[in-house]
């Protein structure tokens, strides 16, 4: 048997349904949408959380507490595992380089390390925040973890 010689079971697949194509075809005149109302009119439909004029559920519920989305800070994160990997000996890690190697792909508020996995090199890290583990391991090393 070859591949193009392959087909679906018989009786298992059936044919695209064409609504509305005249009394014939059973599903007519109104194709399944019923008479007159809202629903069976083109367009027709309500807007996700529509409850019918009823005062809707997002609405309903108290707003209380401050979102600190508008303010939070984000950082690209990387592993001392990833520099480990990626970096010779004695070379210096910043965001730039990190970009160039595609190890992160934006820079958003800049760089924070972490200390999982293993570090047997001596870096220097140019960073804007460390994890205290990241930091004493780099340093236990011979290393340098500087903060900009």
């Amino acid at each position: 048997m070859k591949l193009h010689e392959l087909s679906p079971a018989d009786g298992s697949v059936r044919g695209r349904y064409r609504k509305g194509r005249g009394p014939g075809s059973g599903n007519g005149k109104t194709a399944g949408r019923g008479h007159k109302g809202q629903n069976s009119r083109a367009g027709g439909g309500v807007r996700p959380g529509f409850e019918g004029g009823q005062a809707p559920l997002h609405r309903r519920l108290p707003k209380r507490g401050f979102k600190n989305a508008r303010f939070r800070k984000e950082y690209a994160i990387v592993n001392l595992g990833t520099l480990d990997k990626r970096f010779a000996d004695g070379d210096e890690v910043t965001l730039a380089k990190l970009r160039e190697a595609k190890i992160i792909k934006k820079e958003l508020c800049g760089l924070k390390v972490l200390a999982k996995g293993e570090l047997n090199k001596k870096l220097t890290v140019k960073a804007e925040l460390f994890s205290e583990s990241a930091k004493s391991r780099i340093e236990e090393l011979g290393g340098k973890a500087e903060v900009i």
